[in-house]
């Protein structure tokens, strides 16, 4: 087990501890594992209607990033999913609420039940007026069991902010609990895992995956799902998830909604943005007025791999509560959408009209050596990745696909002469690819395309003169040179030995071969070289052992070219 803890029993005090520190608007509950609001009236006469919520810890922010004017009164935390205990639920209604009484926002748990139950039966007999309302917003379990048994998940976080919104407005707790218990029964959510997730007591994670496998329709304790499925596109899931909360729901056009886009912990931002995307446009499809949306972690499970979608039915009222102000540390914000994702045009410098006619006889040979370039570059997809991941960043292969892609998608326009179709694929891989990759290649090819077009009707000497222009280029661009373990180090010897066996009386086939073993010799050689520049460098010794990516590329596409060579 690897974690940024001190000690597995320490975890929810450090972490509620850290948290109230960074936070002045934050208390802790001296003697409990409570997280309260520092800015509670001295006189609980004067106190709102508190809303209080809370259970086991490792859903962070949920629950503690949830208190704070506009919301939660006090969270309370149990250890790692486990639910807290009675007696530190009595403690937190005690110490925030006042006459006006407080409201127990419970997900459906057994453990949360019945401790937030048994604490609010004993505050009342204290005289403390208490409501509770449950939540069960996990539609997977709608073919498992009633609706009054389903677990209560991510969508709960909706509920706390209806809830907390309607009490900073001054109403009842007849009133408050009224409109959660209506917010939580207008409420769908449904997850899916990528992966288990590590309890800190327990050391180890809670189930296992293949490669190919998920989770659907899981809870937030590290549990397995509802069933094992094989791994899908983003946009398959977003669809299986969101119909059967549309299905649960009931809900069709013309119905207003809000969406939560949550992650479980271990999701990078990147992946729920596409999730959301997604999202946003199946519900647009199904004729549902999206009216507010988020995306982020809101109620997680550790580092678990995976995410959860939350939709709730608004009307104008509930839509005020979501959209009230609150101060609450994890609320994201105000959710609103443009009516359409926005396109800028973008700005275009103006080009000289290029020749259309169809291409000339001369060019097929061009036009095929590039062709197989791009294949080359997709076979060789695997390859440069793995290498790449191991000194980089493990974007070379995509991006050289990228690449292979530009250069099918070439106009008639590129194959009007060598230089113009150099100066095409130039433009083309600038667009196409980005890292370090597109800018060495783009240079390249200017430098290049300039060179030969001082030759009308160049020859293997022009080629190669044009070759060193390039490797000129990459060169300056970067600031390498050989021993530096890059691209140079297969770029340079192939360009200087081209061009000294043609100036040598060999043939152009001769020459290219030479060039390219000098360019395997090269790139092999890299695998001995302590990186200077670029990511791998700061890797030092440890990139020791696999030749460098960009060398390998290099190698790859001056293979394809050799049967062109004549």
């Amino acid at each position: 087990m690897k974690k940024l803890i001190n000690d597995p029993r320490a975890v929810v005090g450090e972490m509620l501890e850290g948290l109230v520190s960074l936070h002045p608007g934050l208390a802790l509950l001296e003697g409990e594992a409570v997280v309260m609001r520092s800015d509670l009236p001295a006189d609980p006469a004067a106190r709102q209607v508190a809303v209080l919520s809370g259970g086991g810890s490792g859903h962070e922010p949920a629950h503690a990033g949830y208190v704070g004017p506009g919301m939660l009164h006090a969270a309370v935390a149990g250890d790692v999913f486990t639910s807290p205990s009675t007696d530190s639920v009595l403690a937190a209604i005690r110490a925030v609420s006042g006459p006006a009484g407080a409201l127990l926002v419970v997900k459906n748990y057994t453990g949360d039940r019945l401790n937030f139950g048994l604490a609010a039966e004993l505050a009342r007999s204290e005289g403390i007026p208490t409501e509770i309302v449950i939540v069960s917003d996990d539609v997977s379990l709608r073919d498992t069991v009633e609706p009054s048994r389903r677990r209560g998940i991510a969508g709960t976080v909706l509920v706390h902010k209806v809830a907390g919104a309607a009490s900073a407005s001054g109403a009842s707790l007849a009133q408050v609990a009224r409109e959660a218990a209506a917010a939580a029964s207008a409420l769908g959510t449904m997850g899916v895992g990528l992966g288990a997730c590590t309890v800190p007591a327990a050391g180890r994670p809670g189930f296992s995956l293949g490669e190919d496998e998920i989770e659907l329709g899981l809870g937030i304790h590290g549990e397995q799902g509802v069933r094992r499925v094989p791994l899908q596109p983003a946009n398959v899931l977003v669809d299986t998830l969101l119909s059967a909360i549309v299905d649960d729901q009931h809900l069709g056009t013309g119905d207003r909604v809000v969406l939560l886009v949550n992650g479980l912990g271990g999701t990078p931002a990147q992946e729920l943005a596409i999730i959301a995307r997604r999202a946003l446009a199946f519900l647009r499809e199904r004729g549902l007025s999206v009216e507010r949306a988020w995306s982020g972690e809101f109620l997680t499970a550790l580092e678990m791999p995976g995410c959860s979608l939350s939709l709730l039915k608004v009307d104008d009222e509930r839509l005020h509560r979501l959209d009230a102000a609150t101060s609450a540390p994890a609320w994201p914000g105000a959710g609103r959408l443009a009516p359409a994702r926005r396109i800028a045009p973008a700005r275009t410098v103006p080009h000289a009209s290029s020749p259309t006619e169809s291409r000339p006889a001369d060019m097929e040979p061009v036009h095929q050596a590039l062709l197989a370039i791009a294949e080359a570059f997709d076979a060789a997809e695997a390859r440069l990745t793995e290498l790449d991941s191991a000194a980089g960043d493990g974007d070379l292969g995509i991006s050289l696909v990228r690449g292979a892609a530009a250069i099918r998608a070439l106009p008639p326009s590129a194959w009007t002469s060598p230089a113009r179709a150099l100066l095409a694929l130039s433009e083309a891989l600038r667009r196409a690819i980005g890292g370090s990759s597109g800018p060495f290649y783009a240079t390249a090819l200017l430098r290049a395309s300039r060179r030969l077009a001082e030759h009308p009707q160049p020859d293997a000497r022009a080629w190669a003169e044009a070759f060193q222009a390039g490797v000129e280029a990459v060169a300056e661009l970067g600031g390498a040179g050989p021993g530096d373990r890059t691209m140079i180090d297969a770029l340079r010897p192939a360009a200087d030995i081209f061009s000294r066996e043609l100036h040598a009386g060999g043939t152009p086939a001769e020459a290219w071969a030479e060039a390219l073993l000098a360019a395997e010799r090269g790139a092999e050689a890299t695998a001995r070289m302590k990186p200077r520049l670029g990511r791998a460098s700061y890797l030092g010794e440890r990139a020791l052992g696999l030749p460098d990516a960009g060398a390998e590329a290099v190698v790859v596409w001056l293979r394809a070219l050799s049967r062109f060579i004549r």
